[in-house]
């Protein structure tokens, strides 16, 4: 009977060299611009006590965790009818103490309350890990994936906002990919709930006016009304629907509706502070104050953000807010934070798909060394620790097999460079060095090749 072919879990998936080397130009992107603004990395496990997860992602999400089997006898303890009479959540309470965490902003929650002491505020963190999620697999969601977190939590400063803003820019600038930065109030959103009487229904409005987009409007209504919304309600609630104009005509409309209403004007205010403020950066991509964004999460209190890629159809690329209790879950009230999550995957799809990666992306190597002989190689390992010094990442071809087969190698590899050094090129101290993309061969010597090399 033949073996059977190894696999991998359901939602997950191995990475080509090809695929990591996309994948690293993501993150290194990303990690240097959150650098050049003073954020600083930090790494939690990626297993949590299940105390830390439990509650805090909704009873959806509590079933959406990865449990973690006690580690040893697991059933210790346990009576037979304890084990068959359980129900399953129970049973998996008892059995399990640890869980894969479900995303970074709860672990990043523990980590400041179990280090206030040792934290200098506000303190400015990123951070660039996979999360798991028990869901169902499908295309475009997985069971393991990246998030790329940076928050600021001990600031109320609107500036902060400014800068997240800034980073979304810049990272999108740097990827030439271009975006329309959606900006809301969860304040004005509010407003608007109290405007028409209905607080109590704020998670419900805000849930379907976030789906605008997707449903439209008429499907929108259905879903206020199956709600609880009257018709009434829903009537006064339609003039934020057509507000348009750009974001000055569109604040000043927002203002008007809600000119009666303390918290939505705490918010326009807010939303004036951060728009103005941007009107003085160069930023280069669209920034759209957009009052139907309302981002699911109950937990965001003030500005919140979204980014839509303009030349790709595809979901939010990008998004975040101000929250205003993240500690709170852990008994540290009081402490405001705002931060961005990169969509780590959905960008590796654009950026696919508009065929925007660098040129070189292929290439792990630049340089690579024909290996004609035990000679010429243990020469060749001599001059490519040369080439290696000055920064050229260089390969010496392990086995002197037939010429073409390392040509093979060179051209499957998108290595630029191919040296070759036979006896001549040892005696006169010189490299035959080709160009693999134009065919050029010229004989240099070794400070010649690695200068045209790092043109």
């Amino acid at each position: 009977m033949a073996a059977q072919k190894p696999g991998i879990p359901k939602g997950t998936r191995d990475f080509s060299p090809l695929e990591m080397a996309k994948r690293n130009y993501i993150f290194n992107t990303i990690r240097s611009v959150y650098a050049l603004y003073g954020f600083k990395q930090i790494e939690t496990p990626a297993m949590e006590n299940l105390s830390t997860l439990m509650g805090k992602y909704g009873e959806e999400g509590d079933k959406l965790l990865f449990k973690i089997l006690n580690s040893g006898d697991f059933l210790h303890g346990m009576t037979p009818d304890e084990i068959t009479g359980t129900s399953t959540l129970k049973l998996a309470a008892k059995l399990c103490e640890k869980g894969l965490r479900y995303d970074l902003t709860v672990p990043f929650a523990r980590y400041v309350v179990q280090h206030r002491e040792e934290l200098n505020l506000p303190f400015k963190r990123y951070q660039i890990q996979p999360v798991w999620r028990a869901d169902r697999p499908q295309k475009g969601r997985y069971r393991e994936f990246y998030q790329c977190d940076a928050d600021v939590v001990g600031s109320d400063s609107l500036l902060n906002e400014v800068e997240l803003m800034q980073i979304i820019d810049s990272v999108f600038q740097k990827f030439g990919i271009r975006v329309c930065i959606k900006i809301n109030n969860r304040k004005v959103l509010s407003g608007m709930a109290e405007l028409i009487g209905r607080p109590d229904k704020l998670t419900d409005i805000t849930i379907a006016i976030d789906k605008l987009d997707k449903i439209g409007l008429d499907n929108v209504k259905a879903e206020l009304t199956a709600n609880g919304l009257s018709q009434d309600e829903i009537t006064r609630l339609e003039p934020v629907f057509a507000i348009k104009g750009d974001n000055s005509n569109k604040l000043a409309a927002v203002r008007e509706l809600l000119k009666d209403n303390e918290t939505g004007l705490k918010g326009i205010e807010e939303l004036e502070f951060v728009l103005n403020t941007l009107q003085t950066l160069p930023i280069v991509n669209a920034i759209d104050f957009d009052l139907t964004l309302a981002r699911g999460l109950n937990y965001y209190t003030g500005c919140i953000f979204e980014v839509k890629a303009l030349d790709v159809q595809i979901g939010s690329i990008t998004g975040g807010g101000r929250y205003d209790n993240l500690t709170g879950i852990f008994g540290m009230p009081g402490l405001s934070g705002v931060g961005i999550s990169f969509g780590a995957d959905r960008i590796f799809d654009v950026l696919n798909q508009l065929e925007l990666y660098p040129k070189d992306i292929a290439s792990a190597a630049q340089l690579l060394f024909i290996n004609f002989g035990p000679k010429e190689s243990a020469h060749c390992i001599q001059l490519a620790s040369r080439t290696r010094q000055a920064g050229i990442r260089t390969e010496v071809y392990p086995d002197s097999v037939k010429m073409k087969k390392q040509m093979s190698y060179a051209s499957n590899s998108n290595i630029p460079f191919v040296a070759l050094v036979g006896e001549d090129e040892m005696k006169n101290n010189t490299v035959s060095l080709k160009n693999m993309e134009t065919g050029e061969q010229r004989s240099l010597s070794i400070e010649e090749a690695i200068s045209v090399i790092l043109q």
